[in-house]
């Protein structure tokens, strides 16, 4: 999914919890049954020290369980191999720290999750589409020493969910070379490791064994027209992804984590849920109330039903506000159906509920 540039606005001070570690992380989900309530919060303020303490407190007062920290690793286009957390792309490693102990310290689970950035590419590119011009090996030698740091990071502060990749489409053919970073990641993590797959790449991944959990980002097209669908179209259009994501956890034996569901609040969001590229012609058009309708759908079609065990809506970073186009829910009132959704009976499928001794 692209990512459109946005720029915080906020500056308020936030004091800072203690500092946990790997000895009182708390249990991800499978292992104590407890679904995964959540929102993702991109780290992507320009001022690498940013204090993101308010943006928690937000989201925490909404009765999120847990918070998926999200990191830009930024390489120069989508045939580079110079893969680097880049000063007014992502945090520094002190600023992200300082936002898992927050986190941690407001009663929050926090997941980790590394997300390759392009800093120049066409419209139509983006990471799905990486072909290092250097060969695999440079690629994946650069990216896993970013992840195993990340992975150090987060076992030293407790964090219970790291994803290893996301929406890595065209890398995700490589099957030995995401193994060997999956199990160079356990020598350093201890907690539960994912991958996130696009929507329309989940039957593809082949080492979802390898993993803890299956991450979806489920921006599945709920429409083909630009207005909001009714509440019964949009209970028919999720049957069939729910029905696969469902087969999918029986075929591997993993719980899905839904590591992305959002729609940006301006007009076709239904047809084309994750396009959040810059606004034109009637889709730069605000609409609030189809943001809002489409995560009840999705809390309707999802919430008790067993399916998958957990979410995260993407995201809270940015402004928001009514005149506000993009995926934020801040000051919007999609952020007060999802916390409707986070109040619903959310529990692990019991089926799938799995001991750490159990996994590999």
């Amino acid at each position: 999914m692209r990512r459109a540039a946005l720029v915080a606005t906020i500056a308020l001070a936030t004091a800072l919890g203690a500092a946990g570690g790997a000895e009182d992380r708390e249990p991800a989900v499978g292992s104590d049954g407890a679904a995964v309530r959540g929102v993702a919060l991109g780290l992507f303020a320009t001022d690498p020290e940013w204090d993101y303490g308010p943006m928690l407190r937000e989201l925490r007062a909404r009765g999120a369980s847990d918070v998926l920290l999200v990191v830009q690793l930024s390489q120069r286009d989508r045939f580079s191999s110079d893969l680097v957390m880049r000063p007014g792309h992502a945090p520094s490693e002190a600023a992200l720290t300082r936002t898992i102990r927050d986190a941690r310290a407001r009663g929050l689970r926090v997941g980790l999750m590394p997300i390759v950035h392009l800093l120049e590419r066409r419209a139509e590119e983006w990471r799905g589409q990486l072909t290092p011009a250097d060969g695999l090996d440079t690629w994946f030698a650069r990216y896993g020493e970013l992840v195993l740091g990340l992975a150090a990071l987060a076992e030293r502060e407790g964090v219970t969910r790291l994803v290893v990749g996301s929406e890595l489409s065209s890398l995700e053919p490589y099957d030995a070379r995401w193994r060997a970073l999956v199990a160079a990641v356990r020598l350093r993590f201890s907690g539960a490791l994912a991958y996130s797959a696009n929507w329309d790449r989940l039957d593809d991944v082949r080492f979802w064994d390898a993993l803890d959990e299956i991450g979806l980002t489920a921006y599945f097209p709920l429409s083909h027209g630009d207005e909001a669908p009714s509440a019964a179209a949009l209970a028919r259009a999720w049957e069939r992804p729910r029905a696969r994501i469902a087969a999918l956890a029986r075929r591997h034996g993993r719980p899905v984590v839904l590591t992305e569901v959002g729609y940006p609040s301006r007009r076709g969001a239904a047809r084309a849920p994750w396009d959040d590229g810059p606004p034109a012609d009637r889709a730069s058009i605000v609409d609030l109330e189809q943001q809002r309708v489409l995560y009840d759908a999705f809390c309707e079609a999802f919430a008790g039903r067993g399916v998958i065990d957990g979410f995260y809506a993407w995201n809270w970073f940015g402004v928001g506000g009514p005149r506000d186009t993009s995926f934020t829910l801040r000051g919007k009132p999609a952020a007060r159906a999802l916390e409707a959704c986070f109040a619903r009976a959310w529990s692990a499928a019991p089926e799938r509920v799995r001991s750490a001794e159990d996994r590999p």
